[in-house]
């Protein structure tokens, strides 16, 4: 790939990055606290187990509105400004935070609360995750896309640390702080997005009807065999492995750490993804990057077994850090596999897919990490499912050979090359 400028030097990459930032910041500052009261909430009627399955039930709400929406979002992604896509469900979580504030400042907070707020946050992602991925790639030049993804990951990895850790101090000064930052930082994500200029919109050729660009585009993952593998495979790996839900049961009943340990635990992820980012920004991946992705995932699930089994707090910390370095691995590969090889009028709908699929490992994985914790303790959870990664890794080897034999982001050189009795000399 010809060399490009540096995206920071780009004013629209700017205001998208400290967009990006901002908003991190104040979606983790706002989840941390929202898992944590809907633990403490639940436990002054339930058992542990009833409280688990409490904090499952949160990630399933999220994930539903997602399931729901993913083919319209992207459709939606590819066919209007992305923009205003973005602008508008921001301004849906700045409403969220601002009514957690409100509630919580009251000491009127309850259970059922805190689940409509899980929706309304699942319906925001689901239109605003397409549109954020698909609008990079029209900010940068195509060479500095890796470069932009690595930044990218750079403010959400950062935001990620910053965030629970801010949360966890606002909490301890005032529950009802937590959520006054956040809905203070969306609003600055929000000032950031709106000095955004005009950009390229992309028009989908061929097929003019929405319900036929949303088949084209479901299409297209299921034909594009690099594609679809890796987001499967993010998909099964995560979802088996993730800890994120469990993490109030380690802080509150295992390592007894309270909120501030909570925040340790859950900023530790992203401290070693942080790292990872902030070397690819500076020596990006280039050769090899199908194999090393596998790679990474078989260290993620070995990390979740070894933070499953600790019962110390510096080791918990140390495996979620290594296990956070492996996922931004993974993520910076995949995601620069599935921009570069998907055409501009699809992205929408290809990141649309693959948002589900993270949501699905995520938020479903959540569902899935509570309620299993609930029949077999979180130990066995968070065991089971690294075990699950390490295995689903094994697999997807064999059932995509394109993952391992992907050795560069260039398309061109993933299409087979003709051989010797094929090649005719010139005349």
């Amino acid at each position: 790939m010809d060399a490009a400028p540096h995206p920071f030097r780009l004013p629209n990459f700017r205001r998208y990055w400290a967009a990006r930032f901002s908003m991190t910041v104040a979606q983790n500052a706002m989840i941390i606290v929202i898992g944590w009261q809907t633990y403490t909430i639940a436990r002054q009627t339930m058992s542990p187990a009833g409280a688990a399955a409490q904090l499952g039930l949160i990630g399933l709400l999220q994930f539903l509105p997602l399931f729901v929406s993913t083919p319209v979002s992207g459709w939606v992604a590819d066919r209007f400004d992305r923009r205003w896509i973005c602008r508008a469900t921001v301004s849906l979580q700045i409403i969220c935070a601002a009514l957690l504030t409100l509630f919580t400042y009251r000491d009127a907070m309850t259970l059922p609360l805190l689940f409509s707020v899980a929706v309304l946050l699942g319906f925001g992602r689901a239109f605003g995750g397409p549109a954020f991925g698909a609008l990079a790639p029209n900010i940068v030049p195509r060479e500095a896309l890796p470069t932009a993804i690595a930044l990218s990951s750079i403010s959400w990895q950062v935001g990620t640390i910053i965030g629970p850790a801010l949360g966890g101090i606002a909490y301890g000064a005032a529950p009802y702080a937590a959520y006054a930052l956040a809905t203070a930082l969306f609003s600055v994500g929000l000032g950031c997005l709106m000095m955004i200029g005009p950009l390229p919109r992309p028009i989908a050729p061929g097929v003019a009807r929405p319900l036929g660009q949303i088949v084209d585009g479901l299409a297209y993952v299921g034909g594009n065999k690099l594609v679809l593998g890796t987001i499967t495979l993010d998909l099964f790996a995560a979802f088996l492995a993730g800890t994120t839900a469990l993490l109030p049961i380690y802080a509150h009943d295992i390592l007894k750490v309270g909120p501030q340990g909570l925040s340790v635990l859950a900023a530790a992820p992203a401290v070693g993804a942080s790292a990872m980012a902030v070397l690819f920004s500076v020596r990006p991946i280039k050769h090899q990057v199908g194999p090393k992705m596998l790679v990474a995932v078989l260290i993620y699930g070995a990390a979740t077994i070894a933070f499953g089994l600790s019962t110390r707090l510096w080791l918990s910390v140390s495996a979620l850090a290594v296990a956070g370095a492996a996922d931004m691995v993974s993520v910076y590969i995949r995601q620069s596999l599935i921009q570069l090889h998907t055409p501009d009028d699809k992205r929408g709908r290809v990141g649309a897919v693959s948002q589900l699929t993270i949501s699905a490992s995520n938020e479903l994985g959540e569902a899935e990490s509570g309620f299993l914790a609930a029949v077999l303790g979180p130990v066995g959870a968070v065991v089971i499912g690294g075990g699950g990664a390490i295995a689903v890794t094994i697999l997807w080897t064999y059932l995509f050979p394109s993952i391992r034999r992907a050795h560069s982001f260039d398309p061109a050189e993933q299409r087979p090359r003709p051989t010797s009795s094929q090649m005719e000399p010139a005349s």
